[in-house]
């Protein structure tokens, strides 16, 4: 099969966030905490965290009842710096939602898929979807002419994007640096 997960990564958004934000010393972190990926996604938090010496704290949501609740708690003293969204099925169907409370909260936000920045997310980072859908087929191609899915190894993503919402970051009142604009695959203006 074809994975679009991976732990791997997730301290990429902490870095992308801290050369967004440099500024920022406490980062939230929203995602449901019974996510199978959970305890390695955080394993990868803490390390990247301990190297970017920032705080991180949990924002755990379950139920769209624990998202409004969730950034009320994040919006008490001491105030994050920024939101790091992971890819997760919850989060990836409540980007928008997550988005429009994150701008509301005015605390910016990094999602763990690109689809989060189009969603009015600061910026979104994680595997390309149309290069996962296109080995999706050519998976299925080799299935269908003999090859038995046993015999297949799981793929991890090898194409990942970043996109910048400069519109969200003119609304939160950021400049993104040059070099973080020129790195990215998207910029949404």
């Amino acid at each position: 099969g074809l994975s679009a997960q991976g732990s791997e990564f997730v301290g990429k958004l902490l870095e992308l966030l801290k050369l967004a934000i440099p500024r920022a010393g406490r980062v939230a972190v929203l995602g449901d905490p019974g996510h199978p990926a959970s305890l390695m996604v955080w394993r990868e938090l803490d390390l990247a965290a301990r190297a970017l010496r920032v705080a991180l704290q949990a924002a755990d949501v379950r139920t769209l009842e624990e998202l409004e609740s969730a950034f009320a708690a994040m919006t008490r003293a001491p105030v994050p710096g920024g939101i790091v969204v992971l890819s997760q099925p919850f989060t990836f169907r409540n980007s928008e939602q997550i988005a429009n409370l994150a701008a509301k909260s005015r605390l910016p936000a990094v999602f763990g898929f690109p689809e989060g920045a189009a969603a009015g997310g600061l910026m979104g980072y994680g595997p390309n979807t149309s290069d996962i859908y296109r080995r999706a087929a050519t998976y299925a191609d080799k299935i269908l002419k003999g090859a038995r899915p046993a015999d297949l190894p799981v793929e991890q993503p090898t194409k990942f994007d970043l996109i910048i919402n400069l519109k969200t970051a003119k609304a939160l009142g950021l400049r993104v640096p040059q070099p973080l604009l020129l790195r990215s695959d998207q910029v949404i203006e």
